[in-house]
């Protein structure tokens, strides 16, 4: 990270960590070297979580790698917390509020749209436009086009990408 962490205030709520002094880190997440996480976010590495380099995680993106859903409706007759690895590849990019359960693979270069929620055991290949709840493949995400369109935005003065929406 190139900007300086703000010094938390006595007694912050939340525990400290490198990415973002608004953001909620469990266990011990691999998180690559570059990435952006926004404010309010949740990583869940309890049950092992790799974030490639140079990703964005939007804010209040939450990323889990547990569910304590059987445990809760089993009356807890079920005594363990369910944990599943979690990766999201290099350049990728997660849209506010986006959601990715436990045991999901996302390709690189891949987005994720905002308010996505990606269902537990997922898995997308590198370059996927994903978005919806559930999270469903929209279409192949193409770099060059993306990266054409901005310089011709950019040329005439605008700045709103919109490549989903061809």
């Amino acid at each position: 990270m190139s900007d300086p962490l703000p010094i938390l205030p006595e007694g912050w709520p939340l525990p400290a960590n490198p990415y973002n002094p608004l953001c909620w880190v469990v266990g011990e997440p691999d998180i690559g070297s570059g990435c952006w996480i926004g404010a309010f976010t949740l990583l869940d590495g309890s049950g092992g979580l790799r974030v490639g380099q140079g990703c964005n995680l939007s804010s209040g993106v939450q990323i889990l790698t547990h569910s304590s859903m059987r445990r809760t409706v089993t009356e807890r007759r079920w005594p363990n917390v369910d944990r599943r690895p979690t990766v999201l590849g290099e350049y990728c990019f997660v849209g506010t509020n986006a959601v990715v359960l436990m045991g999901s693979t996302i390709g690189h270069h891949s987005v994720i749209a905002a308010g996505a929620v990606v269902r537990e055991g997922s898995t997308f290949p590198p370059y996927s436009l994903i978005a919806g709840n559930p999270a469903v493949w929209k279409k192949t995400i193409d770099p060059e086009e993306m990266l054409e369109l901005a310089q011709a935005q950019a040329a005439v003065g605008r700045t709103q990408l919109t490549p989903y929406n061809k």
